[in-house]
């Protein structure tokens, strides 16, 4: 039977191949960007993978997020994709962390245990604990900026936070990593300006990630729900899950090719 990443090994060469089967990437955040990172990794032939997300398949999941179906509302969302993953790569190994990832939990997880870390997580408390734990330990790390109220998925990019602009979620990490000392960040985002969603509050609520039938009277809340697509926050994740495998096979792919 042929290998299943045989197309792969053709553009990496087999090298590449086996330090992605080694390779072992955490994923925080399981969500439209999280999901379509996992999918592309498993799928790349990367060996073990930490799944944290600590949230259940919504009905408002469908619309974006790739293990979000009918089957799945109402699980867990790293049970989902634990076993989307094994049904594609039997062989990768899926580590499956309930709990969100904030300062409060972050001693839960030892960085130096992962080859990359992927940032797709949506509060700003978490992302800069995220990043500053990966820096302490010294473990690549890329962060997704904000994937709602935007259309354009040809407007993302891969670049360093400082050189960001439009992005509300961008220019809060900046202002709070420069004060502790951070310099980089690789960064996936888009210089599309924000849209203001539509105050429809039958569209959904903020709430715990609840629908207003559910939970009636939710859209009251402080933060109002973002819009979101089917194209936006998933390019966004297969863009990180194309860095994470590019900056771990670099030097073994580009000696491949030079032979």
């Amino acid at each position: 039977m042929p290998d299943q990443f045989l197309r792969t090994q053709l553009l990496f060469g087999e090298e590449a191949m086996g330090i992605l089967k080694k390779s072992r990437v955490a994923v925080f955040g399981i969500g439209g960007v999280g999901g379509y990172v996992v999918e592309a990794l498993v799928r790349s032939g990367v060996g073990t993978l930490d799944l944290v997300d600590d949230d259940k398949v919504s009905l408002t999941n469908l619309n974006r997020q790739i293990i979000a179906t009918r089957a799945t509302i109402g699980r867990y969302k790293v049970d989902a994709a634990q076993e989307r993953a094994c049904d594609i790569n039997p062989d990768c190994v899926i580590n499956k962390h309930k709990t969100f990832y904030l300062p409060e939990t972050a001693e839960q997880f030892d960085f130096s245990e992962y080859d990359y870390v992927v940032d797709a997580i949506d509060t700003v408390k978490g992302k800069l604990q995220l990043v500053l734990q990966a820096q302490e330990s010294g473990t690549p790390v890329i962060s997704c900026m904000g994937t709602g109220n935007k259309l354009d998925p040809s407007r993302l990019e891969v670049t360093d936070l400082y050189k960001t602009e439009m992005d509300p979620i961008a220019r809060i990490m900046r202002r709070e990593l420069k004060k502790r000392g951070i310099r980089r960040l690789k960064v996936v985002y888009s210089k599309e300006p924000p849209i203001k969603p539509i105050n429809d509050c039958s569209a959904g609520c903020r709430m715990k990630g609840t629908d207003p039938q559910e939970k009636p009277g939710a859209c009251t809340g402080r933060r109002p729900v973002p819009g979101s697509t089917a194209f936006v926050p998933p390019a966004a994740g297969l863009i990180i899950a194309a860095e994470v495998v590019k900056d771990l096979t670099r030097e073994a792919a580009e000696r491949a090719r030079q032979e």
